[in-house]
């Protein structure tokens, strides 16, 4: 038996949060960004995933017209910060709605660090850190995909592999679930594709 829900007939919390507690754990982009007048914002969005590898385009997704979406729209530049466990409940501070005109990177206590190509600041507590530029920005019913061209990206070599690509065991990045519910990094087990 199942029970089947659709946008007409959502569960008493909403249909968003039937779809955030289904679509789950979701990896964090922990954005930063500047603003036209050169105020640090500092946010996390759990809507956020790798759009294309040919050019290297990660996509975000905004609800609404948030301080994020006004920086990258003004300035064409952002920062896609990879937290880790230790830095969870600091991410979480960074959601807070603040004024625009407020520097979140010093209410949330971390440090800006200057990045390699853009002039957003990246969070030098992130051992990943992915400059983008502003590829484009979609509206999407009640959502902004903000896509951003990756062109730089700054890994600590303590969370690098034998590889040269980042360790998941040692980075330990968190999630979001559903309702307030954020995740610890999963355990992981390696499984080869099949070749076909």
């Amino acid at each position: 038996m199942r029970t089947v829900y659709s946008p007409e007939s959502a569960p008493p919390r909403g249909f968003y949060t039937l779809l955030t507690a289904s679509v789950a754990p979701r990896p964090i982009a922990w954005i930063s960004s500047l603003s036209a007048d050169g105020i640090r914002n500092l946010a996390p969005y759990s809507f956020f995933t790798v759009a294309s590898g040919e050019p290297p385009i990660l996509s975000v997704t905004s609800l609404g017209h948030k301080d994020s979406w006004r920086n990258i729209r003004d300035t064409g530049e952002f920062v896609v910060n990879i937290g880790t466990e230790s830095l969870m409940e600091v991410m979480n501070e960074t959601s807070a709605p603040l004024p625009a005109d407020v520097d979140e990177f010093k209410v949330a206590g971390v440090r800006g660090e200057a990045s390699d190509v853009v002039a957003a600041p990246r969070v030098a507590e992130a051992p990943i850190a992915l400059e983008c530029r502003r590829h484009d920005i979609v509206e999407v019913g009640n959502g902004t995909l903000l896509l951003g061209e990756v062109v730089s990206v700054a890994v600590d070599d303590d969370v690098l592999a034998e590889d040269g690509l980042p360790d998941f065991r040692k980075l330990l990045p968190p999630s979001r679930l559903g309702r307030l519910e954020w995740g610890f990094a999963p355990r992981t087990q390696w499984i080869a594709r099949p070749k076909g």
